[in-house]
């Protein structure tokens, strides 16, 4: 259940309040640039969603693996 629930966790706290307007978000904006090399300034609703169809398969990888390693820190 917790495997499950960790992506929800991630982009709640990624998101904050920025829930419907994920592609202004600081955070992901910077992961985004870090990842792919978009100019994080220029990261729009387009580009944003553009990026997240083109990746959907890697970040849902990245979201699983984040709810791997919260379990490892957890001790469970």
């Amino acid at each position: 259940m917790r495997k499950l629930l960790a992506p929800i966790r991630f982009l709640f706290l990624a998101l904050r309040s920025n829930w419907l307007h994920p592609w202004r978000s600081p955070y992901l904006r910077w992961r985004i640039e870090t990842y792919s090399g978009i100019p994080a300034n220029s990261i729009d609703a387009r580009i944003f969603w553009s990026f997240l169809f083109q990746e959907k398969f890697r970040l849902l990888h990245f979201l699983i693996w984040t709810a791997e390693m919260s379990s490892y820190q957890q001790g469970r």
